[in-house]
């Protein structure tokens, strides 16, 4: 045992592991996951592991057991009622709920939980809608049906809460109210105030930006005495309902709905233990269910319905009244397997578990530094128990930086680490509140942002030299020791600076291979770099051509990727998804003026002039890498060819413009001797990419020795690559941090010859 994990354990030992569970947390990797060998799966939040025993024991229950439709009233479908009735019971004693008190409704996820909630709400012009800023988007989607019918809708944050000391009970909050939301207001000045009004109020248990916890005790804090807090707003009179989205915190800490009584729970079960998807639960409480009007109605649903008149009888329980069409009973069937896991280690104990490893991570993570002293890791969330935030959960989220302040791009970080054998998560996770909070993002930015083209899930990832979202880690039950060390000694050798030395006018990392002046370095600096070839890609994910010399245009290498295949629907076409479009192959020859293409599949080849445009083209704009490009397409001969060629039906659409730029250095760097913004054709994030001879001699090895399955996870790990950054000339090394200047054309792909190193 290395001393690293000895320190860990003197110090997280008594909760890591499941000392005094049925296994250890080693032999449940070994027995349970033998999926993740070589592989870090750090993305619990998004989606937890089901284990293998748990799959073979639904596999088992499914062929063993026969589970007929529930709305008939064969034997098999009385034995499906009653694993239903089962299931139900153990999702409510799971967040400790009396089933006199609250009835559990499935639905398709915790979304459509919510959705319910939001449709079905008796909002009025007197109610209001409050909701936490960090809350998920699928929490602020609520506020469009409390807005439709006239209501307010706002986010707070919770600045400062004080507690008596002899009681122990919340003595005073200080609330900050964001911008009052109203539409249609007009519309409903003239309406009577006809009764009570009835509120909705909505937070996460568990942040899933931060993982920080909110305290239970605002269910009470709403129910009993809001107006107090809000500085008696006469607003906010009337019947105030609560609604908790445990989506994330329910897989450590479920609420305790006989301590704190909230109206509606929202959970998903693939975030509990993995299996199923596309199933999630409501848990209501039977006085607020009976305030809900649904409209809509379905089988399953009603007792009687007339086809040719207004008439319709529904059904008088809460579960049926909610639950359209046949639920999905297969699903509901396999719950309790995945309940059995997380009984067997007890939630209590998971929890201290997860804990560890978030907390054990966030030490060293805030200890970083660079050798200049400055911080590598900006870590979001901490604990307070004056904002009613006293707790962490299994969530760890940051940003990285480099030496000299600039942030490091989330989205660069996700792609090196999975490459390393490690699944994470990057962006904003859909909490919008919690991102511009904690990174600090105005209105101003945000629009911005949004102008420049930036949208969920896209590679913009700094704007403005400020991040546009964070990287999170997050641990599941079944998470280890190994699984952190893997993810801290990737953070420490791909990010954080470490001391060089200078020799022949070069900066080497000391962590580097040693060199001997007959060696590798006196080489670099007597002989430099020899080009072997240039490769150009006129037709996007297509066979392209080396060369020796090409022309440079603004966009890159000339025709590098001028053209693309796109599907009759629309879709771009890649390898990924079409396999056979890397049979045909390409080769431009300039002085003709004439791009040639060829495939096995079509006996003739086709050839396109450059300077000519298509007869008949219409332009059209398309939508690539979130950007929007004005393409021209060719004519039903050249589509039938390609169509063809790779075996279905496409488009041959060419670049024209397109009116936004890229940044090439994401530093922002004032006073930078070269251009950082370009505009790019159909390549997805940059114009070059220069590559050793030594990476690709080591890429044919690994396949001919058939090691294909291994090169995903250790290619960057041995390979001695270059990465441009722009058209400045300026190279680096993603080992050892070695910077070099180049002079003279930049060309897309090098590769370095061996003898010469």
């Amino acid at each position: 045992m290395d001393t690293a994990k000895e320190e860990f354990l003197r110090e997280f030992g008594g909760d890591y592991g499941y000392p005094a569970g049925p296994k250890t947390i080693d032999e449940i990797r070994a027995t349970e996951f033998k999926r993740l060998a070589g592989v870090a799966y750090l993305d619990h939040a998004g989606a937890t592991l089901y284990s293998e025993l748990q799959m073979e024991a639904i596999f088992k229950d499914l062929t063993a057991n026969l589970y007929g439709n529930p709305h008939s009233r064969s034997d098999s479908s009385f034995a499906t009622s009653e694993i239903v009735r089962n299931a139900r019971q153990q999702v409510l004693d799971y967040c400790k709920a009396s089933p006199k008190d609250y009835k559990c409704i499935f639905t398709s996820g915790a979304t459509a939980a919510l959705k319910l909630v939001g449709e079905a709400f008796p909002w009025s012009h007197q109610s209001s809608f409050v909701y936490t800023t960090e809350n998920h988007n699928s929490v602020l989607g609520i506020r469009e049906y409390a807005l439709e019918q006239g209501a307010q809708a706002y986010a707070i944050d919770i600045e400062h809460a004080e507690r008596d000391a002899s009681t122990g009970n919340l003595a005073s909050m200080h609330v900050i109210k964001h911008q009052l939301l109203r539409r249609n207001e007009a519309e409903f000045l003239d309406k009577d105030n006809i009764g009570s009004a009835y509120n909705l109020f909505a937070f996460p248990s568990e942040c899933n930006f931060s993982g920080l916890k909110f305290s239970l005790e605002l269910v009470k804090v709403v129910k009993k005495d809001l107006i107090r807090y809000f500085d008696g707003s006469p607003s906010l009179n009337g019947n105030w309902k609560v609604l908790i989205d445990a989506a994330k915190g329910c897989t450590t800490e479920p609420p305790d709905l006989s301590k704190y009584p909230a109206d509606f729970v929202v959970i998903s079960f693939y975030k509990l233990f993995g299996y199923p998807t596309g199933l999630g639960a409501l848990i209501v409480h039977t006085d607020a269910a009976k305030l809900l009007k649904k409209r809509y109605f379905s089988g399953g649903t009603v007792a009687a319905s007339i086809a040719d008149i207004d008439y319709v009888k529904r059904r008088e329980g809460i579960e049926e009244l909610f639950e359209d069409g046949t639920i999905p009973f297969l699903s509901i069937a396999s719950l309790s397997h995945g309940f059995k896991v997380l009984n067997s280690l007890t939630v209590p104990a998971i929890s201290r578990h997860t804990s560890s490893l978030a907390t054990y991570l966030r030490n060293i993570l805030v200890a970083l530094k660079h050798e200049n002293g400055t911080s590598v890791c900006t870590l979001y969330g901490s604990c307070n128990s004056e904002t009613l935030r006293n707790k962490m959960g299994s969530i760890v989220s940051f940003n990285l930086g480099r030496p000299d302040g600039s942030w490091v791009g989330h989205r660069e970080v996700e792609k090196l680490a999975s490459l390393s054998g490690i699944q994470l998560r990057t962006g904003c996770f859909c909490n919008p509140g919690a991102c511009a909070k904690y990174l600090g993002l105005s209105h101003l930015d945000l629009v911005t942002n949004i102008e420049a083209g930036h949208v969920c899930w896209d590679d913009y990832d700094i704007i403005n030299g400020k991040p546009t979202g964070a990287v999170r880690v997050s641990f599941g039950y079944m998470s280890t020791y190994e699984d952190v060390k893997k993810f801290i000694d990737f953070v420490t050798s791909s990010f954080v600076s470490i001391p060089t030395y200078a020799r022949h006018g070069l900066q080497f990392c000391r962590r580097s291979i040693p060199f001997t002046d007959t060696g590798l370095e006196s080489r670099y600096s007597a002989s430099g770099f020899n080009l072997k070839s240039i490769a150009v890609y006129p037709i996007k994910s297509c066979a392209g051509f080396s060369i020796d010399r090409w022309p440079l245009s603004s966009r890159g290498l000339l025709h590098d990727r001028e053209w693309l295949l796109q599907s009759l629907t629309g879709e771009t076409l890649t390898q990924k998804k079409v396999p056979e479009m890397c049979l045909v192959s390409t080769h431009i020859d300039l002085s003709q003026g004439i791009l040639f293409i060829d495939s096995p599949h079509c006996k003739e080849r086709l050839q396109i002039t450059l300077n000519s445009n298509p007869c008949n083209a219409k332009r059209e704009e398309i939508s690539l890498h979130g950007q929007i490009y004005e393409v021209q397409g060719y004519d039903k001969e050249v589509d039938a060819w390609f169509s063809a060629a790779i075996g279905r039906p496409c488009t041959l659409l060419r670049y024209l413009s397109s009116s936004h730029y890229v940044s090439l250095d994401k530093r922002d760097v004032v006073g930078s001797c070269r251009e950082s913004r370009t505009r790019l054709n159909f390549s997805n994030e940059a114009q070059f990419l220069l590559i050793s001879e030594e990476s690709v001699s080591d890429l044919n090895d690994r396949l001919n020795s058939s090691r294909l399955l291994m090169l995903e996870r250790t290619f960057v790990e041995h390979q001695f690559a270059l990465t441009l950054r722009g058209f400045g000339q300026i190279l680096s090394f993603l080992e050892g941090d070695l910077t070099l200047k180049m002079s003279g054309e930049i060309l897309k792909l090098v590769t370095i010859s061996t003898s010469d190193l």
